[in-house]
C-alpha cells in the first residue's frame, strides 16, 4: 500500500496538487470500468488511506454524479473511512454472535487500556479502534481483527496482550 503523505490532513485536492494528481490518475484509469465508483473509491482509499468530504466532492464532480451517491457508497460499506486511521486498527465485531459472545466487554476493556473511544485514533496516530459488523468468523465469536489478522474467542483479559503485540511489532520495524 502506498499512502500519500498528507501534512496536517491537507485533504482537499484543490489545495494539494500531489493528491489531485493521484486522484486524476485513478479517475482517468477507472472511469469507464463497470462498477467504476467502487473501484475508484477502493483505489483512492488504498492510496490515501481515507476518503475525505473534499475527495468525495472531487470524485463526484469528475464523474458528473451527485455527491450523495458517492457518500452513500462510502457510508454503506464499513471498510471505507472518511478520516485517517492509525498505523494499526483494532476492529471489534459487533455482529449477533460476537455481541452475544461478549463484544461489549472487549470494547470496554480496550477503551480502558488504550484511552480512546470507538471510531477514534490515538493522538500519536498509532491505533484506531472501530466497530465492524460480521466478519464471517461467527464460530470464533467474539472476534477482534487487529490489522488484517482475525483473533477469535477473545476474552477481555486478552485485549492487553493484543495491544502489547501491536507495540512489539512496531519495535521490530
Amino acid at each position: 500500500m502506498t499512502l500519500i503523505q498528507l501534512d496536517n490532513y491537507q485533504i482537499d485536492p484543490k489545495q494539494n496538487s500531489e493528491l489531485a494528481d493521484q486522484l486524476n490518475s485513478i479517475l482517468e484509469t477507472n472511469k469507464s470500468r463497470p462498477g467504476s465508483l467502487m473501484v475508484i473509491l477502493n483505489e483512492i482509499q488504498s492510496k490515501v488511506g481515507f476518503i475525505s468530504e473534499q475527495i468525495q466532492d472531487y470524485v463526484a464532480h469528475f464523474l458528473k454524479i451527485p455527491v450523495s451517491k458517492v457518500h452513500g457508497v462510502i457510508s454503506f460499506y464499513s471498510f471505507f473511512t472518511t478520516r485517517p486511521r492509525g498505523k494499526h486498527t483494532m476492529k471489534f465485531c459487533t455482529g449477533t454472535a460476537c455481541y452475544v459472545g461478549g463484544a461489549s466487554q472487549l470494547i470496554d476493556k480496550a477503551k480502558q487500556l488504550i484511552g480512546i473511544a470507538m471510531g477514534e485514533t490515538t493522538e500519536d496516530g498509532h491505533i484506531t479502534m472501530e466497530e465492524t459488523r460480521c466478519v464471517g468468523a461467527c464460530s470464533q465469536a467474539p472476534v477482534v481483527v487487529v490489522d488484517k489478522i482475525i483473533h477469535g474467542r477473545v476474552k477481555p483479559s486478552k485485549i492487553a496482550q493484543l495491544v502489547r503485540s501491536i507495540e512489539s511489532q512496531d519495535r521490530q520495524e
